[in-house]
């Protein structure tokens, strides 16, 4: 982005300048506030998040499981309730947690933590969908 010159009109410039006075935790409201009211996100890919955890996926027997993949079995009756369940969890947009949902039997998340493995498949489980831990 270095090398390409980019005009912004003083509109533009002005929300820039607007930009740059918030602190964090204001900034972090303003998207928030985006994500929620037009439905995009600052969120990274799932797939490029979970390509580091592929690697991991072996272990031994011995040993207490310690990641987990998050499996969406069924969403239940409560479509809406657990898509929003989705998008909150993964911070997918609209049509995209639609998708997955409907898609169902669908990985979520993979190689969370078991505590959080557990709070995601309570969230869903409390909308009205059916979740696999594996």
């Amino acid at each position: 982005m270095a090398d390409a010159t980019i005009t912004l009109n003083s509109e533009e410039q002005a929300v820039i300048t607007a930009l740059e006075k918030l602190n964090v935790i204001q900034l972090n409201n303003v998207v928030k506030y985006m994500e929620e009211t037009y439905g995009i996100s600052a969120a990274a890919p799932m797939a490029a998040a979970a390509a580091p955890a592929a690697g991991g996926g072996a272990a031994d027997a011995g040993e207490e499981k310690t990641s987990f993949n998050v499996e969406l079995t069924d969403s239940g009756a409560q479509k809406i309730a657990v898509i929003k369940v989705i998008r909150e969890i993964t911070g997918l947009p609209l049509g995209e947690a639609k998708a997955l949902v409907d898609s169902a039997p669908k990985m979520i998340k993979e190689g969370v933590a078991k505590a959080d493995a557990e709070a995601m498949q309570k969230k869903v489980t409390e909308a009205g969908g059916k979740v696999t831990l594996k």
